[in-house]
């Protein structure tokens, strides 16, 4: 097992462009066919080193996964999110659905929702569209 994997790593290190000074030492210490009990005691610290070296690249690609993963999940809920509120949008008569376009000018339907938006909580006019809304969204659920 320790013979393949030396076999594999000496590989992929001599692949390498760029090698450190250490792993330039474990190929020169590898590739020495008479080596002296000093050369075997650095061949084997550089190989634990190597060892090291690659559990600690894994452990950084792992945590790389995770990171990556969280930002796609979390990315993935926004545009759920964006393609619902383009539901509503779809569902309110303001774009068409085959088409994705809005059915009014984008001025007019920005300035309209920008008025939407400064109207007070407290409204009542805001507790007429959410019955309204509510009423529709219900309906499309049934059917």
């Amino acid at each position: 097992m320790q013979d393949e994997w030396l076999k594999g790593r000496l590989a992929y290190l001599r692949g390498l462009k760029h090698p450190t000074d250490h792993q330039r030492l474990l190929l020169l210490l590898a590739d020495k066919p008479d080596r002296t009990p000093e050369d075997e005691r650095k061949l084997l610290a550089l190989v634990r080193a190597e060892k090291a070296a690659e559990r600690a690249q894994k452990a950084r690609a792992n945590a790389a996964r995770i990171v990556n993963a969280e930002k796609l999940a979390t990315r993935k809920a926004r545009d759920r999110e964006l393609y619902n509120a383009a539901g509503l949008m779809i569902l309110a008569g303001l774009v068409d659905s085959k088409t994705g376009m809005p059915l009014l000018d984008r001025g007019e339907l920005l300035g309209a929702l920008m008025e939407l938006s400064r109207v007070a909580p407290e409204d009542e006019r805001k507790a007429q569209w959410k019955r309204k809304g509510d009423a529709l969204l219900a309906e499309k659920m049934k059917g």
